[in-house]
């Protein structure tokens, strides 16, 4: 019988927000598999647990993962964990997990601190829909479709960035969204906690030097540059959306039916 896989969140800063159950998660399973086993092991020490700690990240993901998922079918229990937060968001976690599904391995799922939630929380805007993006390329066409596709979201769209890479990320934002408003929230749950509200344009200087995690929260309303339907529709493929999602979309913004706005985008295109 195959073993079970935890996937179990750890805190994102105060070590204070480990929940009962993923203190006896780790230290009930067999082993415990960490981003960095290093971090892993720091939590560890601070709370007397003594397991085994194997290493799984995104560069040793396809051997290592291998290695888990034969463990796991001899019967071995494992934990899943990251440096903080919650495994498989935004990390190469998702993959062990289909991986499990796959070969009908057991999952099941230790709740506990996600920056995306509590960033949703402390941001304060209304919006109840919102596009978690995670970490952005670090440039390239990748980086540019993503940006272009989430500015055509309406909702909340929430970005993780490092420090050396904070300003260029919102000097884009500022030119790809606009001037809209968003929160920039740095080392949430830690004793410099800080929420900083204002509008993008107000975030394009100031932060070439800092230090701690940012997460960054949008609260985006598309700019409509056209009341034509067709020619928005076209505007947001130019941005990167399918044809069949600008439809949908542009049909919900502007009223106009999907059917006709679908087919005109595909022979627009066609000429």
């Amino acid at each position: 019988m195959a073993g079970i896989l935890y996937i179990t969140a750890t805190p994102i800063g105060n070590l204070g927000d480990i929940g009962e159950r993923a203190l006896k998660t780790l230290s009930e399973v067999d082993f415990i598999s960490a981003e960095d086993t290093r971090v892993t092991l720091k939590l560890l020490s601070h709370f007397g647990i003594s397991k085994p700690v194997v290493s799984y990240h995104e560069h040793n993901k396809f051997s290592a993962g291998q290695q888990i998922l034969s463990r796991l079918k001899s019967g071995e229990s494992c934990a899943l964990v990251t440096d903080a937060g919650m495994p498989a968001v935004s990390d190469p976690g998702c993959e062990l997990v289909a991986a499990c599904h796959a070969e009908d391995v057991p999952v099941t799922v230790i709740p506990g601190a996600s920056a995306v939630v509590c960033a949703v929380a402390l941001s304060g805007f209304t919006k109840k829909r919102f596009s978690f993006e995670g970490f952005l390329p670090a440039s390239g066409k990748e980086r540019t479709d993503i940006l272009s596709r989430a500015a055509s979201y309406d909702g909340l769209v929430i970005f993780y960035e490092a420090p050396h890479r904070l300003q260029k990320t919102l000097c884009e934002l500022y030119h790809i969204f606009g001037d809209q408003p968003a929160v920039v929230i740095k080392e949430i749950s830690k004793i410099h906690e800080t929420v900083i509200p204002g509008k993008l344009s107000e975030f394009v200087t100031g932060y070439e030097e800092v230090r701690g995690e940012f997460v960054i929260v949008i609260e985006n309303t598309p700019v409509i540059k056209t009341e034509d339907p067709v020619a928005f529709a076209l505007e947001l493929t130019e941005l990167g959306v399918s044809a069949s999602d600008a439809a949908k979309y542009t049909a919900k913004k502007l009223g106009a039916k999907k059917n006709e706005l679908y087919a005109e985008i595909l022979n627009k295109k066609a000429k």
